[in-house]
């Protein structure tokens, strides 16, 4: 396996086009964007307006020729909520908008006030999953999280990620679900100090 790297302007598309192969199952993604065309369409959009500041400092990892993709956002560095928000208005029906507005709500009452490191976005290519690459992604990007003495936060959208994070050392510290949605795990890990 090769070592973990930050993913350079040039590879910047095909990042995006990991996560969005990565989330096209994904049980959160897909209820709010059923249709394919839609998902085609908006998700790689979303990508960069929820994660895409990543790349400008320096926080966005690749590993093995970009299968897999984490985009961390530093202390005092959020998603574009304004292209989110945008986005989400072109793209959604009225009904799944006003839920989708609601789980982003619950999300903000839940994301942590003070300095941490955020992952709002990380994924494998479906021909890459199994084989750890998640697991090595989250553990350098942890470790970078250890260094600094800062909690990590994220968001789990599925079962089987909400498990994959809870090995890690990520704690649940809320459910967040909204009318018709699937739920999704915020969860938290203080920094290993030792």
């Amino acid at each position: 396996m090769t070592s973990v790297a930050v993913i350079e302007a040039r590879d910047r598309e095909r990042a995006v086009a990991t996560l969005t192969l990565a989330f096209a199952a994904d049980p959160v993604t897909r209820w709010a964007w059923p249709d394919a065309r839609v998902y085609s369409l908006y998700w790689p959009r979303m990508v960069e307006a929820f994660g895409g500041r990543a790349f400008d400092h320096g926080s966005a990892h690749g590993l093995e020729e970009m299968q897999a993709v984490a985009l961390w956002l530093p202390p005092s560095v959020g998603p574009d909520e304004i292209a989110v928000m945008e986005l989400m208005g072109e793209s959604l029906d009225d009904r799944r908008l006003g839920e989708v507005e609601a789980l982003f709500g619950q999300m903000d009452e839940l994301h942590p006030s003070e300095q941490h490191w955020y992952l709002p976005l990380t994924g494998v290519d479906p021909p890459g999953q199994g084989r750890g690459l998640g697991s090595s992604l989250l553990r350098h990007g942890l470790s970078i999280c250890d260094q600094a003495r800062l909690p990590a936060y994220l968001e789990a959208t599925s079962p089987r990620s909400r498990d994959l994070y809870a090995r890690h050392g990520f704690e649940i510290v809320g459910v967040i679900q909204a009318g018709s949605s699937p739920p999704m795990w915020a969860m938290r890990r203080e920094p290993d100090t030792s």
